[in-house]
């Protein structure tokens, strides 16, 4: 903790005030894009940004920061719990469409993880960080274990994750209008499977049942990624 402006951060104190910090930084990003109207100023890339550049300005060390952030980490799970209210009051119109629905999931499971790697391979990645990327479009815990159990990088697949995710809510919808896709279903499912939670929450915002698909897609894909990416892995070589 040498070095630090503020020892008292290791305190409870400290981790009210860590906390505080990430959600008054959070809401200023939103304030920032709702007023300029830019995609690419995505609330969370702008918060992590801003965290980064405070925490090097006073000298606070990550660990003091993480110490404090695990109460954001905590409430993670029941907000991805949440998202299963808006399904349950679409749950009729959810199981006639079932099994496109399923289909179209282990489409984006597949070409999600071989088109990665059929990437990387090309740009000269290292086994190790093909098997890294590989989860990608899956939830952070998710592509995390599947990292760990493939002897991947769990910390690297935790960062791609959550580029993915941003780079979908940036660019997602633009795209999907750019090739004619105007089904809200089929947008929320496809930002759901490759931007997970950062692309449901954009989708949430733009169209309920945007949203509501984007929820289906995040989990189905999310599933099908953990189950099924050990051994496409290894059926490519790895």
């Amino acid at each position: 903790m040498s070095g630090t402006l503020f020892p008292l951060l290791v305190t409870g104190a400290g981790d009210a005030l860590m906390v505080g910090l990430t959600v008054a930084l959070f809401f200023v990003a939103q304030w920032i894009q709702r007023k300029t109207g830019l995609l690419v100023l995505n609330p969370i890339l702008l918060a992590v940004v801003a965290i980064i550049l405070v925490l090097r300005l006073v000298r606070i060390p990550y660990e003091t920061y993480a110490h404090g952030g695990r109460y954001i980490a905590f409430f993670l799970k029941p907000a991805i719990v949440a998202l299963g209210v808006p399904l349950f009051l679409q749950l009729e119109k959810i199981r006639k469409q079932m099994i496109p629905v399923l289909l179209s999931q282990l489409v984006a499971c597949v070409s999600g993880v071989v088109s990665v790697v059929a990437v990387s391979v090309a740009l000269g990645a290292s086994p190790q960080v093909v098997i890294s990327l590989a989860p990608k479009s899956a939830t952070t815990p998710i592509a995390m274990e599947v990292a760990r159990v493939t002897g991947g990088i769990p910390s690297l697949s935790a960062i791609i994750v959550i580029l993915t995710g941003i780079l979908g809510a940036i660019g997602g919808l633009g795209f999907l209008r750019l090739i004619a896709v105007k089904s809200h279903i089929a947008r929320g499912l496809a930002l759901g499977a490759a931007a997970h939670a950062v692309g449901t929450a954009h989708a949430m915002q733009k169209n309920p049942r945007m949203g509501v698909y984007s929820s289906l897609g995040l989990i189905i894909n999310g599933t099908l990624t953990g189950v099924l990416t050990p051994g496409m892995l290894h059926w490519l070589g790895y």
